[in-house]
Order: C-alpha cells, then sequence, then structure tokens
C-alpha cells in the first residue's frame, strides 16, 4: 500500500511539474506574439510614414516643376481690332498676340488668350480673372486709375473715317456730327469730348462703326490709325483725313500693385525691343508705307 501511495505521489509530483512547464510555455508564446505584433506595427507605421514623405516630397518636385515651368499666362483681349488682334479661322492672331506669345517665351510661360468686349478687358484684370490685357491699349490717366501699364512697345493716332466725298474734312467739321466709335477706347472717349456724348454712337466692335458709317447711320467714325487702315481697304468708298486728333502710346495692362508680373513683363519687353522682334512682328502686319 505506501509502494501504491508512494507510486501516485511521484505520479502527481510529474503531473504538477509537466503543468508548471505549460503554463511557462504558454506565457512565453503570448508574449512574443505580442512583442511580434507590436514590432509589426511599429513596422507598418514607419512604413506609411516614409510613403507620406515620400509621396510630400513627389508632390512638392511636382510643385517645383511646374513653377520652374512657368506656368499660364492668360491675356484678355479684344479680337476685333486688326492688325493688333483679330480672328484668323479659328485662331486669334495680330501683333499684340505675337508680342505676348514672344514674352511667353521669355518667361518660360504659356500664354492662354481670352476674347472679351474692350471694356470688359481692365475689370478682367483687376478680378484677377486675367493676367494682363493687351487690345491696343492706350495709356491713359484714366485707365491708370484702375491698373497699372509696362512700358509703351507701339505708337498710334486716332484717326476719322469718312464717306468720299463727305463734308467733313477735318476735326472742326465734326460739329454736329454723329460720331461711330468702338465702345470703351480712346476713340470714344476723344469724340465725346469733341461733339458731346449726345452725338457719339457706340459699337461692341470698330467693324459695327464702320458698317454704321456705310449705312448713313453715322456721318465719320473716329478710330485708331491701322485699323482704320484695313477696315477702308476692305470697304470700297471709303476714305481717312489726314489729320491726327491724337499721340497715343500702347502698353500692357496689369492688376495695380503686381509688381512681380510687372517687372519681368518690363524686362521681356526691353530684350523684345533691343532684340528687333517687336520691329519685325509690326511691320509683318503693318508694312512701311
Amino acid at each position: 500500500m505506501k509502494k501504491k501511495a508512494l507510486a501516485l505521489a511521484l505520479a502527481a509530483c510529474m503531473a504538477a511539474s509537466l503543468a508548471a512547464c505549460g503554463s511557462g510555455n504558454s506565457e512565453t508564446t503570448a508574449a512574443d506574439t505580442t512583442a511580434a505584433e507590436t514590432t509589426t506595427a511599429a513596422d507598418t507605421a514607419a512604413e506609411a510614414e516614409n510613403t507620406d514623405a515620400e509621396t510630400e516630397e513627389e508632390t512638392s518636385a511636382e510643385a517645383a516643376e511646374t513653377e520652374a515651368a512657368g506656368g499660364v499666362l492668360v491675356m484678355a483681349t479684344n479680337a476685333e481690332f486688326e492688325p493688333w488682334e483679330f480672328h484668323q479661322g479659328d485662331e486669334i492672331v495680330g501683333i499684340d498676340v505675337e508680342i505676348a506669345q514672344a514674352i511667353g517665351e521669355k518667361l518660360g510661360m504659356e500664354v492662354e488668350i481670352e476674347d472679351m468686349a474692350f471694356d470688359s478687358i481692365i475689370p478682367a484684370v483687376t478680378s484677377g480673372k486675367a493676367d494682363f490685357g493687351a487690345a491696343g491699349m492706350t495709356v491713359t490717366e484714366d485707365r491708370l486709375q484702375s491698373v497699372d501699364f509696362t512700358d509703351t512697345y507701339a505708337e498710334a493716332s486716332q484717326v476719322i473715317i469718312v464717306k468720299e466725298g463727305s463734308d467733313i474734312t477735318g476735326s472742326a467739321g465734326l460739329e454736329g456730327k454723329k460720331i461711330g466709335v468702338q465702345l470703351g477706347t480712346t476713340g470714344d472717349l476723344l469724340s465725346s469730348e469733341m461733339v458731346g456724348d449726345e452725338n457719339v454712337e457706340r459699337y461692341n466692335k470698330g467693324f459695327e462703326a464702320v458698317q454704321a458709317l456705310l449705312q448713313d447711320k453715322v456721318d465719320a467714325v473716329v478710330i485708331d490709325g491701322a485699323p482704320a487702315k484695313v477696315f477702308v481697304a476692305q470697304s470700297e468708298g471709303l476714305v481717312i483725313l489726314e489729320e491726327a486728333l491724337s499721340q497715343e502710346e500702347y502698353a500692357i495692362a496689369v492688376k495695380k500693385g503686381n509688381t512681380e508680373l510687372l517687372e519681368k513683363l518690363n524686362t521681356a519687353l526691353a530684350e523684345l525691343k533691343e532684340d528687333g522682334t517687336i520691329d519685325e512682328i509690326v511691320n509683318k502686319y503693318i508694312p512701311a508705307e
């Protein structure tokens, strides 16, 4: 009996010993699992952090590349003012367009053209819808209240178009007559000063003013010299009077206070004047007489 009791006691001790060993292994395994999970989570977080950093670097690099490329400059114009800007098929071409594109090349930027009514150009620039306005635009004190202008790049004058045989032979003959003009142009302002608002008929396009003259709705048209030559060449029975009503200078309009863009445009214009590009463009559209 004692032997049997001893054997049972030994068996119980061995079982307890095995149970203790099993318990210890289970705790070790759980600890190892927890540590592994912690390590995996840390590795995942590190990988995610590295991925975010790489993405941020790529985004920054792309932004830097875009900035280096220069981006896009939006030009507001009125493509009804040949030879300065006009439609040719599906394209807008002309002196101002080619000068703007040459400026864009100097700055490493693409020029996007927005065609609009002439009197909408300055509001588009001041509101930021366009970066600059180029449309055979004369520098005037009134406009300088709203925008800044670059250095000038061309000269112009206001002239009078009449029908052949008209009794109007100069500015003195405009008194009491109906004058056709393009809305918002210096021709509009000048005609108002000469004959009063009540005698000025305003049109959205210079072409429309010339058509009104041909149809005897107005007695004369006051407009810039270069477009006047184009309109007279395209329409029989019209002449340009010799008297120049004004001497003006064209420049590019930018938003007031945008000195960075203004300086860049002036630098590009200076280079284009110096290398003869502007003269070449102007002579292409307005051959020397």
